[in-house]
């Protein structure tokens, strides 16, 4: 469903949800998105190395993307946004979308470009929750926090009943939970030991790798359906239903009463803090 575009001059801080995502925050990933360009890197404690794609990042969206936005319904949550060039070509055409991310510097970039953004983590309250017609988890961010389970729950939070999750998953048949830290592939100075080469920012977080049979494997006994499938540029993309309402903790009495509100009847309440309040 599109609707009018939001207010893209507003933004809000808030600290983050779990503290493993703070070296998103500083560092390797705020200097990249800066200057536009790598090379940066999630660094595994054996030394293995996962390029990152700043470069696409912080361009237009491609049409790997468009795939992806074209399919999408309602308001849309785009969490670990980035840069913003999905939230920025979702407003483009019309749509209500907000992305959020624990990065101050993706947030600012996000509003520069015209797309409206919050600083949260996903596992932060936010705006709308029981209410968003889809959610996004693209460029690998079904690896946020290294659970995929609980990703999966806290989305489900998030939706309106039958709402639609689009997420980007690796082209292997992996299933990795691993502790990395950002590297921007700098040598270490001289005599520092190994442990420096991944300064600053260097802090361990945990993250998740999973291949589209591995998100299926963690969809099907939480009530999701797969509702679509398919690659574009050799990034493969999957679209989950939920098939049903499963309350969880999160989950408050308010939160539990929006259930009733289908996307065609978002409130448009305009009075509160966030940049789409009332959906």
């Amino acid at each position: 469903m599109s609707g009018t575009v939001p207010d893209r001059g507003a933004t809000s801080t808030a600290g983050s949800g779990q503290e493993g995502l703070a070296p998103w925050s500083t560092g390797p990933y705020a200097d990249a998105l800066r200057n536009g360009h790598g090379p940066l890197f999630l660094r595994r404690t054996d030394g293995w190395l996962l390029p990152l794609d700043v470069e696409r990042w912080c361009a237009e969206a491609d049409a790997a993307d468009l795939s992806a936005l074209r399919r999408c319904e309602g308001p849309v949550l785009d969490i670990g946004c980035g840069p913003g060039r999905l939230v920025a070509e979702l407003a483009s055409r019309g749509h209500r979308a907000l992305g959020i991310d624990v990065s101050a510097a993706a947030v600012a970039h996000t509003l520069r470009i015209g797309g409206s953004a919050l600083h949260r983590s996903v596992f932060d309250p936010l705006p709308g929750e029981g209410r968003w017609g889809t959610v996004l988890l693209i460029d690998g961010n079904i690896g946020i926090g290294g659970d995929p389970h609980g990703l999966l729950l806290r989305t489900a939070d998030l939706l309106a009943p039958g709402g639609l999750l689009i997420a980007e998953t690796s082209p292997l048949d992996i299933d990795e939970r691993v502790q990395v830290r950002l590297y921007d592939g700098r040598l270490a100075p001289e005599g520092a030991g190994e442990e420096d080469r991944a300064a600053p920012g260097g802090e361990l977080f945990p993250w998740a790798r999973i291949g589209t049979p591995a998100l299926l494997r963690y969809a099907q006994p939480n009530a999701w359906r797969a509702v679509d499938q398919w690659v574009a540029d050799g990034r493969p993309f999957l679209a989950l239903r939920r098939t049903r309402r499963v309350r969880t903790p999160s989950q408050n009495a308010d939160t539990a009463n929006n259930d009733a509100v289908i996307s065609s009847q978002f409130p448009r309440n305009t009075s509160g803090e966030s940049p789409l309040a009332g959906l």
